[in-house]
């Protein structure tokens, strides 16, 4: 979830949205599936342009495949189309988060030998869901440290800020509910409850957090490929933005990330350190490290 510089981004163009959208139907996976034309055609293009980028170590997959996203402007609220959740394929306009679950829908199908729109519908619907099954609004990990948590049950990630000197917090976690006015589905009480439901499962989780000034010295711990989510001192919020980290030519960790500051997918000019340093109301980070 990010919510940085909430007020000056402006909503999708719905009326633009409605006349190229695609409704599909694919038994077994989420019931409903919005993917326009054009992101039908981004797929193919997108299969095409990762062919060759297969590498030995996966961490360095997803970063070859993140790269090839550069460039894409970034687009906030992307999945909140229509007046119940589906899964959404937006491959034009990117958000943090869309833009690491598509790097790793794309990763893993580039690993399995997959090409199919089918694969690729089936892996964003489990790295985007709880237990990978759309069941409703609730159901997608709206909070990033739900996220990650969700998807280490599920194998895909290991949670590795603990083990690189991450610190426990004890931050309660109930942005959504207390800003119930920002988010349209939780009009719905049912929506409102189960999102309630999910900030006491945060509750009841540890959290662990590298804090900003001990990033430096364990920045050699940290691989290409890994997911890095910037912790924030905001109050009931957990994550305030996401992307993946990627050594560059200057030995240094970078963020390939979808920028809310250029609004498109970039790489971080500054080392990783000193980006987060410009952030003010960053406490730190979590890595968590994605499993082949």
């Amino acid at each position: 979830m990010e919510i940085l510089n909430l007020k000056k981004i402006a909503p999708p163009k719905v009326s633009l949205l409605i006349a190229t959208m695609a409704l599909l139907s694919h038994m077994g996976f989420a019931q409903d599936i919005i993917c326009s034309l054009q992101d039908r055609k981004a797929f193919e293009s997108k299969i095409t342009s990762i062919s060759n980028l297969k590498s030995n170590a996966f961490g360095e997959t997803v970063v070859a495949v993140g790269k090839t996203f550069m460039g894409i402007p970034y687009v906030a609220k992307t999945l909140e189309i229509g007046d119940k959740e589906s899964l959404v394929v937006n491959l034009q306009g990117l958000d943090c988060t869309t833009f690491v679950e598509n790097v790793l829908a794309f990763s893993y199908m580039l690993q399995q030998d997959q090409t199919d729109f089918d694969s690729y519908v089936k892996h964003l619907e489990t790295i985007r869901y709880k237990n990978g099954v759309l069941s409703g609004y609730a159901s997608r990990l709206h909070y990033f440290s739900e996220w990650i948590a969700n998807n280490e049950e599920k194998g895909l990630l290991q949670d590795l800020t603990a083990e690189i000197g991450g610190k426990e917090s004890s931050k309660e976690i109930n942005f959504m509910s207390t800003h119930r006015d920002l988010y349209p589905f939780l009009k719905d009480s049912k929506n409102y409850k189960k999102i309630q439901e999910s900030e006491q499962f945060l509750k009841n989780q540890s959290i662990c957090i590298l804090p900003q000034d001990q990033i430096q010295e364990n920045e050699h711990l940290i691989k290409s490929g890994d997911i890095i989510a910037l912790t924030t001192s905001i109050k009931g919020l957990d994550i305030t933005h996401t992307g993946i980290a990627t050594r560059e030519a200057d030995g240094r960790i970078h963020l390939l990330h979808a920028s809310t500051g250029s609004m498109e997918v970039e790489v971080t000019k500054q080392p990783l350190v000193d980006y987060l340093k410009n952030i003010k109301s960053n406490t730190g980070i979590m890595v968590a490290r994605v499993l082949p």
